[in-house]
């Protein structure tokens, strides 16, 4: 399932030239993955409770393509590439309409709070499949 997470750049995401910071990318395709793991039903906070389910980045393989500037409207497009018994991995881009100005792939694996690696759960196996 893909997901289109709206963001609105603020005066504090940029540099002194109105420029969107590097890290900020960061941010912003975290909240869309908050947002599409929403969308898919996975309450993150029931998971941790119920399960000692957690979520944690393995790996961002990211381009800067374009700057986004102060006061611009983007989006973040999310969308599952494929994924195994312990981790899936999501393309997330940041445009300016149909402009791509940020490009990601990220490899997300579950783990116990232990740190331990477990399964993902099997919703999200069944999702990604």
């Amino acid at each position: 399932m893909s997901h289109i997470f709206p963001v609105h750049v603020y005066y504090e995401d940029t540099d002194l030239a109105g420029i969107v910071y590097y890290a900020n990318y960061l941010r912003y395709i975290e909240r869309a993955r908050t947002e599409w793991a929403r969308g898919l039903g996975l309450d993150q906070t029931v998971l941790k409770t119920r399960d000692g389910l957690v979520f944690a980045v393995r790996r961002v393989e990211a381009d800067y393509l374009v700057p986004a500037r102060f006061d611009e409207d983007l989006t973040v497009h999310t969308k599952p590439l494929r994924g195994t018994a312990a981790r899936f991995v999501l393309q997330q881009d940041v445009r300016r309409g149909q402009q791509i100005l940020f490009a990601a792939q990220v490899t997300l694996v579950a783990l116990r709070e232990t740190g331990q690696p477990a399964r993902l759960p099997k919703a999200l196996r069944q999702l990604l499949a």
